[in-house]
C-alpha cells in the first residue's frame, strides 16, 4: 500500500504521473518553524514528520511525505493566504532569485528514505499593477511564494534552475522515483 500524507490537489496530481496506486491522507502535523530553523532544514522535518504521522496511522504501509519552503533573504515565505499578502510576497520578490527547498520522505514503519530538492528561481521586474492582475486571474493563496509555475505564474519569472521541474510544484518526481525503487517499486 502507498499513501501520499497531504490533502494537496498538487501532489496528487503529481503523484497520479507516476501510475502506482496511491491514497491521500491528511497528516495533521503543525508546521511552525522552530527557532533558527533554515528553510532547507524545515522542509526536511514537515516531509519527514508528515509521513511519519501517517506511517503511524498505517503500519506496514510506504508513506510519502513532501514539504516546500520558499527562502528569500534567509528567512521562510510560507502560503500568503490571501490577495494583499500575495501581492506583497511578489512585490518582495521581483527582480530577485528566491530559493525553493523541496524535500521528499518515504517512510515504512521505522524505515525513511529522503531527499532534498533546491531551485532557484529568478522573478523579473515586477510592478504591482502586472501582479494584481496575475494575482486576480490565478488565486496563488495556498502555493509557497503565491504562484503557479505550471500556470500563468510563469510569466513572472526570468528563469528556473533546477535539477528537477517537478519539484517547484510541490513533489520532486525524479527523487521520489529513485526513493520507490530502493523501496523496490518497478518505475516506469
Amino acid at each position: 500500500m502507498l499513501i501520499l500524507a497531504s490533502t494537496s490537489v498538487y501532489r496528487r496530481e503529481l503523484l497520479q504521473r507516476l501510475r502506482l496506486p496511491f491514497d491521500s491522507v491528511r497528516p495533521d502535523v503543525d508546521e511552525t518553524p522552530l527557532p533558527g530553523e533554515t528553510p532547507a532544514r524545515l522542509a526536511v522535518r514537515l516531509a519527514s514528520a508528515k509521513a511519519a504521522a501517517v506511517a503511524a496511522r498505517h503500519p506496514g504501509a510506504w508513506v510519502i511525505g513532501s514539504d516546500q519552503v520558499a527562502e528569500l533573504d534567509g528567512r521562510p515565505l510560507g502560503k500568503s493566504g490571501g490577495r494583499e499578502a500575495a501581492i506583497a510576497q511578489l512585490q518582495a520578490m521581483g527582480g530577485r532569485s528566491v530559493d525553493f527547498h523541496t524535500a521528499v520522505s518515504l517512510r515504512r514503519d521505522d524505515r525513511e528514505l529522503a531527499a532534498l530538492d533546491l531551485t532557484r528561481v529568478r522573478f523579473r521586474p515586477l510592478q504591482r499593477a502586472e501582479i494584481e492582475r496575475y494575482v486576480d486571474a490565478e488565486t496563488p493563496y495556498d502555493c509557497a511564494g503565491s504562484f503557479k509555475c505550471e500556470g500563468l505564474g510563469i510569466s513572472l519569472f526570468e528563469a528556473i534552475d533546477n535539477h528537477d521541474p517537478t519539484a517547484l510544484v510541490g513533489l520532486p518526481l525524479i527523487a521520489l522515483s529513485a526513493l520507490l525503487r530502493q523501496a523496490g517499486y518497478a518505475l516506469p
